[in-house]
């Protein structure tokens, strides 16, 4: 029976690896998308999709530690010595224990949720509807796939809850079935070997596991039962308008608050949130302060703008980034917690732009934008974006205004120059824009463009020690552009690097509104191509982003004569094109001029041979594959490297 599957949680092994709560906090945000579709997959089906969605996110957020634990999955066996943990087992993803704690901590608990309540004992926490996250009026439920995915979601929920939490761990995190064993294991499930015969019996249909439908983290919402809703709606009527007349009370003048516009009302006044939402508290930083500092980040800006003494402005800032009412539009990059600040944050900027005024904070981890009209507070906005860590060129400039389809920054007093490249065509040259007080002339911005891709803008940078490119990204902090190898990553400065980057600007349209920090590109392979049509670049293009998860990696090939390069592969939360594991392989179906059609497949000078199969059966020694085939075939690649390490394409 299932409520037999599921045992007593093991001892840890006393040689494990110890995992710190930040190591585990750290390997759960890069990883938060796969353990949460890992839960979700494991999680019984009869919860349904809504509060299977809410279940998978709580019991993920639940799986920190309380201190410092042993990352170990497998336990003593029968009071001998200490099992062998595997490197997939005990150091996750990557050789990280920190991933293999929490990883473990989901498949447990997502096992835990699907006992059945029993009078015997009291229930287990993952047995109860989670309290947070909740979400009211709507349901939430996974976008839905083909008939393929539909009927591999039915043979799913006939199975046991360990059978369930074999087959994710085979086809999700890619574990073979001896590592399978000792997670289950690990995860108190007595009857092993009956989950993995049972999990046999199911396709291996594995690749569709990375589909929408089961992905609870890309949501559609519905509204909830709508007459049951009025119903519960006019039993609390009479309990509501008792706690808005309360509310009315409390929040009468008296603390001297003042009129806080599109905040949403104060209900209990607080000291520290009082002296942090206090304009008088503000830190402001004098002009020349940077040029006596070593540092060049956002904390030695100066206050500017002609609006920086409106007390009234600045309150209204400060409540609406604390509590923003339901008129306000609040945005906040991935990653980017939107509460109010801790202590009293930095001014930036307070004026007047265009038709709005605006007020940038800075608190040490976030930039905060309130933008409201000239005329009044409806319509105001509220904007985060994350910046923790950001010096240097991350920290040269913000977005002060958009405006039909333009864009204006504010920069770093550092700044001396300002212009407009157009990265498609590098031999323009820039053009200069007025700089004013830190303010730049309007930009046409990419971020907002339609159609077709026949530019794109980005803001050229100048100061004592070079010329830097940045890319609005649609946020409000634009990201860095270089060039060259993962490590040794330049400015995009020189003619050079310029014409590099020009087939390849416009694949930045991918990586709008991700958080980005930083986009890196660089020419892993030329390959000669067949039938005498010249030779190939294959440049791989990765974005950094400010919450260090969520990485971008794009494959792009570039023929002789063509404007644009193709995407031929992509991934999201590799190391592959990175500092941390450069090496890189994809391949694309390419048809001549002579109308054969080829598998083209290229990898890093450190790489020593590729093979492809499945629809394409071929091998080459080196970085490089061509192998003649058909129209719309479909291939597996697989290379080895130098140090005998072995890597999959890029998809």
């Amino acid at each position: 029976m299932q409520s037999q599957d599921v045992a007593k949680r093991p001892a840890a092994s006393p040689t494990a690896p110890v995992v710190d709560v930040e190591q585990a906090e750290a390997a759960l945000v890069e990883h938060y998308p796969r353990l949460v579709r890992l839960a979700y997959l494991v999680l019984p089906p009869s919860l349904g999709r809504n509060r299977r969605v809410l279940t998978a996110h709580a019991l993920t957020q639940r799986a920190l530690p309380r201190g410092r634990v042993s990352a170990s999955a497998i336990p003593a066996q029968n009071g001998g010595p200490p099992a062998r943990v595997s490197s997939r087992v005990g150091e996750g993803r990557d050789g990280d224990p920190g991933y293999a704690f929490v990883r473990l901590q989901v498949v447990r608990t997502a096992l835990e949720a699907g006992l059945p309540l029993s009078f015997r004992a009291w229930p287990k926490r993952s047995q109860l509807p989670p309290l947070l996250p909740q979400v009211w009026g709507l349901r939430l439920f996974p976008r839905s796939g083909g008939a393929d995915e539909l009927a591999l979601d039915q043979r799913l929920s006939a199975l046991s809850g360990p059978a369930r939490a074999v087959y994710a761990l085979r086809g999700l995190e890619k574990l073979p079935d001896g590592d399978v064993r000792r997670v289950l294991a690990a995860a108190g499930v007595d009857e092993v070997d009956a989950a993995l015969r049972e999990a046999d019996e199911a396709p291996a249909q594995y690749p569709l596991l990375d589909s929408p439908e089961f992905d609870p983290c890309s949501l559609h919402a519905r509204p909830t039962d709508l007459m049951r809703r009025r119903q519960h709606g006019k039993a609390a009527l009479a309990a509501a308008a008792a706690v808005a007349v309360c509310g009315a009370l409390l929040a009468l003048p008296g603390g001297g608050w003042g009129p806080d516009g599109a905040a949403a009302p104060a209900y209990a006044a607080n000291p520290a949130a009082e002296a942090a939402l206090n304009p008088g508290k503000l830190t402001r930083i004098a002009p020349t302060a940077w040029e006596l500092s070593t540092r060049k980040d956002f904390s030695v800006w100066p206050a500017r703008g002609d609006l920086t003494e409106n007390t009234a402005l600045l309150r209204r800032a400060l409540a609406v980034w604390a509590r923003p009412g339901e008129s306000v539009q609040v945005s906040a990059t991935p990653g980017t917690p939107s509460g109010g600040p801790a202590g009293p944050p930095q001014l930036l900027y307070a004026g007047t732009v265009d038709n709005a005024r605006v007020v940038i904070l800075y608190d040490g981890l976030r930039i905060a934008r309130y933008a409201e009209p000239k005329d009044g507070t409806k319509g105001a906005a509220l904007d985060f974006a994350r910046v923790d860590a950001a010096t240097g060129t991350e920290a040269n400039a913000v977005v002060l205004d958009r405006a039909d389809g333009n864009v204006r920054y504010l920069t770093a007093p550092w700044v001396k120059k300002v212009a407009e490249r157009d990265l498609l065509k590098p031999s323009a040259g820039a053009l200069p824009m007025t700089l004013t007080d830190g303010i730049t002339s309007p930009l046409a911005s990419p971020a907002q463009q339609t159609g077709a891709c026949t530019s794109w803008n980005v803001l050229q940078l100048t100061d004592d020690t070079g010329t830097r490119l940045m890319s609005d990204l649609g946020e409000l902090v634009p990201a860095h552009l270089t060039a060259g190898r993962p490590g040794a990553a330049h400015e995009v400065s020189g003619a050079e690097t310029q014409r590099a980057w020009a087939p390849f600007a416009c694949s930045l349209g991918a990586m709008r509104s991700l958080g980005v920090r930083s986009v890196n590109a660089w020419q892993y392979a030329a390959q000669p191509l067949p039938d005498a049509s010249g030779t190939a670049a294959w440049v791989c293009t990765r974005a950094e982003t400010w919450r260090g998860g969520g990485e971008r990696v794009l494959a792009q090939f570039h023929t002789p004569g063509g404007t644009y390069g193709a995407v031929a592969a992509k991934a999201q939360d590799v190391a592959a094109c990175g500092a941390r594991d450069p090496q890189v392989l994809a391949g694309v179906l390419w048809k001549s001029a002579a109308g054969s059609w080829y598998l083209l497949a290229a990898g890093g000078k450190d790489t020593k041979s590729i093979r492809a199969t499945g629809g394409v059966t071929g091998s080459a020694q080196g970085g490089l594959l061509a192998v003649k085939t058909e129209q719309g075939v479909q291939a597996e690649l697989n290379g080895t490297l130098a140090d005998g390490r072995t890597i999959t394409g890029l998809r």
